[in-house]
């Protein structure tokens, strides 16, 4: 049988392993960062109404700048940060992975090098690898923040084309303060200039307000963000992006033709017309993560300050044991592969027992 390695792929592929997580059948799964709410009925209604109206012109090609729908996404960032956004400052693509493929595909590329700040969310190296820009791993501190000293030193040696700021930071759930993003913009000014990205896919869920307020008179900096978790559509694939209107005009120079389609539009569009609902599920949430942080330091556990909807917790000395023996209760959790930590999805009550109740019984016999 063939294997990849047999095939003539790139050199920096060849070894390599997709991004995914376990995708097991077990009647808790808090391990992939989804929302658990699903769609109120009224929003599926109206989902199934847009896509109607839609598939009556399925014969057509969708908005190939689509409008409306930046409209929409640019009104929703005033509306939930205070800072004025039109569409002009935003791009949509097929999911914030997306989104940043395309980020990298303009400001990265062969010969060009991205810097994130690891642990961190993987898919940052991965998408750089995928579009063949370099990948430099920088600091942190032992309690994950960002070491902004020796970023800066980074940063002046490297001089990369590209950084990566995750905020609030998967895995660990921590958010980054705005001194600490202005600091690296303009170590990265500096150096460069080059683009900083800050990723924002958890802001939502956040004590602290959004980054979004940074980006004027900052035109190499950019704000990504996603529909798939506070929103609560995953199954959705829509990312989106607020910078300068300057880089949406750049992003297009890569983007794929007609690459939204017009169901998805149709979707995004309804699920915005939804916000103050989807919002209180957010509210949900959010009391419930912090219901499960007291937890698990009431329980003698260490863990990260979160500003997400997930939760980093340890230490343990065994991490894979650990985890093996809450799935063994039927909770589903995330090894990401940081040492001595695990990390949980925030769920609903009910699921949160559930984990609450194994995390429980599992550190009481090691």
């Amino acid at each position: 049988m063939t294997k990849i390695d047999d095939l003539p792929v790139r050199d920096e592929l060849r070894g390599q392993s997709p991004y995914g997580a376990p995708q097991l059948d077990v009647p808790v799964q808090l391990n992939t960062n989804e929302n658990p709410y699903p769609l109120p009925e009224p929003l599926v209604a109206r989902i199934a109404e847009r896509v109607s109206e839609a598939a009556r012109q399925l014969n057509r090609y969708p908005d190939r700048d689509a409008v409306e729908l930046r409209t929409g996404l640019a009104a929703y960032l005033t509306d939930t940060t205070g800072y004025r956004v039109t569409k002009e400052q935003v791009w949509a693509a097929n999911g914030s992975n997306e989104v940043l493929q395309q980020l990298l595909q303009t400001f990265g590329g062969p010969g060009r090098t991205a810097i994130g700040f690891e642990p961190s969310y993987s898919m940052h190296a991965l998408i750089a690898r995928g579009t063949g820009t370099g990948w430099v791993s920088g600091p942190r501190n032992e309690d994950f923040t960002i070491d902004l000293d020796a970023a800066r030193t980074a940063i002046a040696e490297l001089r990369p084309n590209v950084v990566f700021v995750c905020s609030p930071n998967n895995p660990t759930g921590t958010a980054v303060d705005a001194d600490t993003v202005l600091a690296l913009y303009e170590a990265a000014q500096a150096a460069g200039p080059s683009m900083v990205i800050v990723d924002e896919a958890y802001v939502e869920f956040s004590h602290r307000a959004s980054l979004l307020p940074l980006l004027e008179g900052r035109p190499n900096l950019v704000v990504s963000r996603t529909m798939s978790k506070a929103f609560g559509a995953a199954g959705l694939r829509l990312g989106y992006l607020a910078a300068d209107p300057a880089v949406v005009d750049a992003v297009q120079l890569v983007r794929l033709p007609y690459h939204l389609s017009a169901v998805t539009q149709a979707t995004a569009l309804a699920c915005l017309e939804h916000t103050g609902t989807l919002l209180g599920y957010v509210a949900q949430l959010k009391s419930e993560r912090d219901r499960v942080v007291a937890a698990l330091r009431g329980l003698g556990l260490d863990v990260t300050e979160s500003d997400a909807n997930f939760i980093q917790f340890g230490r343990f000395a065994d991490t894979h044991a650990v985890w093996q023996a809450i799935l063994d209760r039927g909770v589903l959790v995330r090894d990401n592969g940081v040492p001595g930590w695990l990390r949980v999805t925030a769920g609903t009550p009910a699921e949160n027992d559930a984990f609450l109740g194994a995390v429980s019984t599992v550190i009481k016999e090691l």
